[in-house]
């Protein structure tokens, strides 16, 4: 009633034509009489007790409306995997539609049926496969016959060099000297193996290995510390302490085949009782090599590998057999080798070139005299550091150094 007179007052202060006010008086009675008629039919419910049971009614109604609104939007939006709408479905497939959900979310699929029912299978093995744990110590490894420094370096995943220095001190730098039987340090890690000397210092064993001091002392298989060091210079290690240099490297000595000229062969006189005096003068040679050996050349024992320090082939042959000038020469060396290789013949090719050929059974030339390509020389023999017999054979060069020989080897005698 209240709302009712404020609509009254508001029209009767409008500047609205008359027709107009007498039109919103008329919507005003309808209104007026319909609010009047809901009020005595709910007066009526009240007198009658029937009110509660009106409201339940009213809100089912409401609830009932509200889910035919839903159901019908969901007609509107949902899919089904097919991409038709539950309309567009039979009856019976709009069902499934609706059960699916989710439905295009993709389907799980099992390999194998029996996964519905088995569930998950146990491992019944009993037998427990460790993972392989790294070394970090020194170990011992005894060579057996057949084994080779490549065959027992690639065992135990390390390099051919490391295996040398790691046994400097009783290999020296020549790999012949191994022999089965023999007792050889293998370290966990490509490196040398340094027996550390009193009054040495950390700063100049680390650079002559090519290596940082720190990475010496944190090693663990030292058991050194930066605490207990002390002074780099005077470090409190014990004399004879084995040291494990990881990463470090160092250059082979090179006392077994030095450069001998002809104009000065005497240098070669560390090298053992073949070396030669004098000066001396001869023919020259052409640069073309041909093989030291006869027959098809076979190799037999060491390649050319300068990582291991051999810088030369050894080619196969038996006791005896004829050795040959590979090209134009003078003898520069003739007889013994202290370092292991036995009898040996160094030719002095006269423009920039030498030969070598050792592990001779006998020399059969003389300091001094001129060679030429395809002369005998010598024969082959097992002399020195010698595994069976071979010719150890190296060709060096003033420039290039000593040279891979099969790349300059051009045919047999």
């Amino acid at each position: 009633m209240k709302n009712l007179s404020r609509d009254i007052i508001n029209i009767m202060n409008s500047d609205l034509p008359v027709e107009e006010i007498v039109k919103e008086f008329e919507d005003l009675s309808q209104v007026s009489t319909s609010q009047n008629k809901l009020q005595e039919f709910w007066e009526r419910l009240v007198h009658f007790g029937l009110h509660d049971t009106a409201r339940r009614i009213v809100a089912m109604t409401s609830t009932m409306l509200l889910m035919v609104l839903v159901l019908f939007a969901m007609n509107r939006f949902f899919v089904s995997r097919s991409g038709q709408k539950p309309s567009e479905l039979s009856a019976r497939d709009a069902v499934l539609a609706q059960k699916e959900g989710l439905g295009l979310l993709p389907e799980f699929i099992t390999q194998s049926n029996k996964a519905d029912h088995e569930g998950l299978v146990r491992d019944t093995n009993l037998t427990t496969i460790l993972p392989e744990r790294l070394r970090s110590g020194i170990i011992e490894h005894t060579i057996q016959a057949g084994e080779s420094l490549f065959s027992i370096a690639a065992k135990y995943s390390i390099r051919p060099e490391t295996l040398l220095w790691s046994n400097r001190y009783t290999l020296g730098d020549d790999p012949h000297v191994m022999t089965p039987g023999q007792k050889l340090l293998i370290l966990p890690i490509d490196g040398i193996l340094h027996r550390w000397s009193a009054g040495e210092g950390l700063n100049a064993v680390a650079e002559y290995y090519h290596v940082s001091p720190e990475s010496i002392v944190n090693y663990p298989a030292n058991n050194l510390s930066m605490a207990s060091i002390g002074d780099f210079a005077e470090p409190n290690i014990e004399p004879g302490k084995l040291l494990i240099i990881p990463g470090g490297y160092a250059e082979f000595s090179d006392w077994r085949t030095p450069r001998i000229t002809r104009k000065d062969p005497a240098t070669a006189k560390n090298v053992g009782p073949g070396a030669c005096e004098g000066a001396y003068d001869g023919v020259i040679g052409a640069e073309k090599f041909t093989f030291p050996v006869s027959g098809d050349p076979i190799l037999t024992g060491f390649d050319f590998q300068p990582s291991a320090n051999h810088f030369g082939i050894d080619l196969g042959g038996k006791i005896g057999d004829p050795v040959s000038a590979v090209d134009n020469g003078v003898v520069v060396y003739a007889g013994w080798n202290d370092w292991g290789y036995g009898e040996m013949i160094v030719l002095d090719h006269g423009n920039g070139w030498q030969s070598l050929y050792a592990h001779m059974a006998t020399v059969d030339v003389v300091c001094g005299k001129e060679i030429y390509r395809g002369d005998v020389i010598g024969t082959v023999g097992q002399t020195g550091n010698a595994v069976g017999a071979h010719l150890h054979f190296e060709l060096r060069h003033d420039e290039y150094g000593r040279v891979n020989p099969w790349d300059f080897l051009q045919g047999v005698n």
